[in-house]
């Protein structure tokens, strides 16, 4: 049995058409019987209520990814279709690597990736022939006096080996395709085995990349280190990283701390946010909460977000930056850079390591911030001492948001004034906001999805009771997944802090809220209207901040569509 192109719809049978490897692919599937696979361009989020999936979607030409439900109890399949797919290249990679050695020299260079790619091509064409007609993976080789003087290969083979080329000297080899996919967060290889993915729509998948040989491991794991310019050794096995895209990796180098050998995790973060109207379609807060951080970081009050490990603390964060003034200036301290912010006046900063001993940390460039004169600070994750010295930033005016690992206020208050951190605990109240976020179990579908628990303005620490005082503004409601707000007169914030410097009197309050409201009705017509992009949202709220809230909804509503403007 082969598959024939007249079934499918247009958008397949033009991929399949100009890629022979997926052809290739889906006509190995007929001749095994199985069912083909729907192909999309795009994933909705709506697929993970599916009980079966046969799926198959780009990452970027000539990647394809073909995702299948297995056998109950195990996980979905996360297949990598490629033009090196099913070819064994081994000698003949090899061979092409022999002859490419004579073309190098000196004046060869390159500044970008996409310049070594065009270099790496225009060095292939010169040795490499194609030879029309030619099997799939066979190869003549013309020498001169024992030196390599031309390839005749197919095209298919001529294009799989241009693929592998590019791969593994331009980009990172077996997981560029996953770094591609823009429904990964995180990739998991935990030794010798296969390689898992987290999927943001099928969850945790199994893909048909792995490892079989100790050997290759290593020699994979040393590379790739070296990518990110902090090279593992025995003597320094363990390092935290970043990918030349922004991603963060941790690698663990050699059985010797690893039983199964050598492992790594690798944390995508996008170039791009997820945006905050993104985040309400999916319901992972509501339009008022969204409404609520904008009027507080207007207003330059410090948030922190918590909650445990992959609780969505970052996303959250760097979708809620959009809401800061944008004639702020701003500065991010991080270990590793995943803080995205889209203002202009931004610096960025990040710790150096260094064996000798004098390397930057957060600690080092959060009081350096301080001299920087800064309207907000941004610290991608507080773990330490450097708390403290955020907490004197607040003191000083300086507005800080950040994440911290704690899933209620009680967890966040006692690692805050306990060792190692030790701030004083009048010192407290000093923080406006903290979001509690987590990985929860919807009860009506049963999936996974991360939502905001609860929203929570800390009022204050009582001595005389010896406990801190915090309203829950916000709470999220498991049974209806719904976020539950307060209601009006329950806001210390709004009422006793943003209302005073609005110069709103006690007998007008009620302005205040009814603020809030018009903000969530701006923010839950831009989701009506499918408005997700995190550029547009941005200049959304620039405008917003230009000719007010209210004139902006009129516009929309009046059918104008602001964030397509110039």
């Amino acid at each position: 049995m082969k598959a024939t192109l007249k079934p499918f719809r247009r958008d397949f049978r033009d991929a399949l058409s100009k890629n022979p490897h997926l052809m290739r692919y889906i006509d190995d599937l007929a001749k095994r019987g199985r069912p083909l696979p729907e192909y999309m361009e795009q994933l909705s989020r709506e697929l993970r209520y599916r009980d079966e999936v046969n799926i198959i979607y780009p990452v970027g030409d000539p990647i394809f990814i073909h995702i299948y439900t297995r056998e109950a109890g195990e996980r979905p399949m996360y297949v990598i279709v490629q033009p090196a797919s099913g070819l064994r290249l081994g000698n003949l990679f090899d061979i092409v690597e022999e002859a490419l050695i004579m073309l190098i020299d000196e004046k060869l260079e390159f500044k970008t990736v996409e310049e070594h790619e065009k270099l790496l091509k225009k060095l292939l064409r010169t040795v490499v022939e194609i030879k029309y007609g030619m099997p799939l993976g066979k190869y003549d080789v013309e020498r001169k006096h024992g030196v390599i003087k031309k390839i005749y290969v197919g095209y298919e083979t001529y294009k799989a080996l241009e693929y592998q080329l590019i791969m593994e000297k331009a980009r990172l080899g077996i997981l560029e395709p996953f770094i591609r996919d823009p429904y990964i967060e995180d990739i998991s290889c935990d030794g010798l085995g296969p390689i898992f993915v987290e999927h943001k729509v099928f969850g945790s998948c199994e893909s048909n990349v792995k490892f079989d040989s100790r050997d290759d491991l290593d020699e994979f794991v040393r590379r790739l280190s070296e990518k990110t310019g902090k090279p593992v050794t025995y003597r320094n096995p363990i390092v935290d990283a970043s990918l030349p895209d922004g991603s963060r990796i941790n690698i663990v180098f050699g059985s010797d701390v690893s039983m199964r050998g050598s492992n790594f995790t690798i944390r995508k973060f996008s170039d791009k946010p997820i945006s905050i109207t993104q985040l309400i379609k999916w319901g992972s807060i509501d339009e008022l909460i969204a409404a609520y951080l904008w009027m507080l970081l207007e207003n330059n009050m410090s948030i922190w977000f918590c909650g445990e490990t992959a609780s969505g603390k970052t996303t959250l964060l760097r979708a809620s930056c959009v809401f800061i003034n944008p004639h702020y200036k701003i500065i991010s301290i991080e270990d590793t850079p995943e803080i995205i912010v889209p203002h202009d006046n931004w610096i960025r900063e990040v710790t150096r390591e260094s064996e000798e001993g004098i390397g930057i940390e957060l600690f080092d460039l959060l009081k350096a911030a301080l001299r920087q004169r800064p309207n907000y600070i941004i610290v991608g994750e507080i773990r330490g001492k450097e708390a403290s010295v955020a907490f004197q930033a607040m003191q000083t005016g300086a507005p800080v948001l950040t994440t911290f690992h704690a899933g209620s206020i009680e967890k966040l208050v006692q690692r805050l004034t306990g060792s190692p951190i030790e701030v004083p605990k009048t010192y407290i109240d000093i923080l406006n906001c903290v979001v509690i976020q987590s990985a929860v179990r919807i009860p009506r579908t049963g999936k996974v999805e991360r939502r905001v628990l609860s929203v929570n303005e800390i009022v204050g620490y009582d001595p005389v009771e010896g406990r801190f005082n915090y309203i829950e503004l916000f709470n999220w409601k498991p049974a209806e997944d719904e976020h539950e707000f307060r209601g009006r007169g329950s806001s210390h914030l709004l009422e006793n802090k943003i209302a005073v410097m609005k110069g709103i009197d006690r007998r007008s309050l009620g302005a205040i809220y009814d603020d809030l409201m018009l903000r969530a009705r701006l923010l839950k017509r831009l989701v009506e209207l499918g408005v997700y992009d995190y550029l547009k949202v941005w200049k959304i709220v620039k405008q917003a901040y230009n000719i007010g809230a209210k004139k902006l909804l009129a516009i929309i509503e009046e059918g104008g569509k602001p964030w397509e403007s110039d």
